[in-house]
């Protein structure tokens, strides 16, 4: 009785969640069966894989596949690694910890716009920008960063703004740790990087996959960053999926290839995903 009770109690909220899903996805797939162009809606009409095969077909789409992997692998790589490394630090006592704690973690509650306008005008302007005046100072000549490497200037930025995520959450689980273990490791004079391997990161491997998780699903739709700064250039160098399915829908007007690229970056989220679930899922989260 009380089973049949919660899951009719559940239930309005799981119809909700999959109208949520449901409809917006089947709605993207019609569209991307369809000709459906802004500037002559007349002109409307099933037009079945057509829309994919433009996708297919068209260079920036592999290039714009491969921006986005590398866009994701990078930022994970970055935050995860330097979110420990500064949260191992910030871990042990000393004056002003707390502070130090809420200014390592302030700039993840920066707006993306914010933090792409911060980066483009304040830190990578080759005339007046904080990497600029370094290099004058050490008689260098400054770099454009968002012409010459655009879209590691897109990784650096995204970067900065998400690892105060993983110094979040690692923090917080490091307060979890059994702080006895790592004592009679010290005391049996075992190292810091053996603790770190065998008690620190078996302690941190749930954290970890979360972290992991979280910032996959929320990169692969990183946009505010390239539309500010490079919008999507020099050429297609820092355009992701997104910004190329935005290109197309707003910018092109062509709602039914944008929907087919739409379901692209739907199918990629869900490969990667499964893949990143399959790797860590077993040792990591189970």
């Amino acid at each position: 009785m009380n089973k049949r009770l919660a899951n009719i109690l559940q239930a309005p909220s799981i119809i909700l969640l999959l109208i949520w899903m449901v409809v917006p996805l089947g709605t993207t797939i019609y569209f991307s069966a369809i000709r459906y162009h802004l500037l002559y809606p007349e002109r409307t009409g099933f037009v079945g894989l057509a829309n994919y095969e433009f996708f297919y077909t068209d260079p920036a789409f592999f290039t714009s596949l491969l921006n986005s992997l590398l866009l994701v692998g990078s930022v994970l790589l970055i935050s995860v690694t330097l979110g420990l490394a500064i949260a191992l630090l910030v871990n042990r006592p000393f004056f002003g910890r707390g502070i130090v704690r809420i200014m390592l973690i302030s700039p993840f509650f920066i707006m993306p716009t914010v933090n792409a306008l911060l980066w483009k005008n304040m830190i990578m302007n080759p005339i007046y920008g904080l990497f600029a005046f370094i290099a004058n100072l050490f008689g260098a000549t400054p770099i454009d960063w968002l012409s010459q490497y655009p879209l590691l200037s897109i990784i650096i930025m995204i970067s900065w703004q998400w690892t105060p995520f993983a110094i979040l959450i690692l923090i917080t689980a490091l307060q979890s740790e059994d702080k006895e273990q790592k004592e009679a490791a010290e005391l049996d004079g075992i190292g810091f990087w053996a603790q770190l391997r065998y008690l620190t990161l078996p302690h941190l491997a749930r954290p970890i996959a979360i972290i992991l998780l979280i910032q996959m699903i929320f990169h692969l739709s990183i946009f505010a960053e390239i539309f500010v700064t490079t919008s999507g250039g020099p050429g297609t160098q820092s355009t992701n999926l997104t910004y190329l399915i935005f290109n197309q829908a707003l910018q092109g007007f062509d709602i039914g290839v944008a929907s087919a690229g739409g379901v692209f970056a739907v199918i990629l989220a869900n490969i990667v995903a499964f893949f990143l679930i399959k790797i860590i899922g077993k040792n990591l989260v189970v």
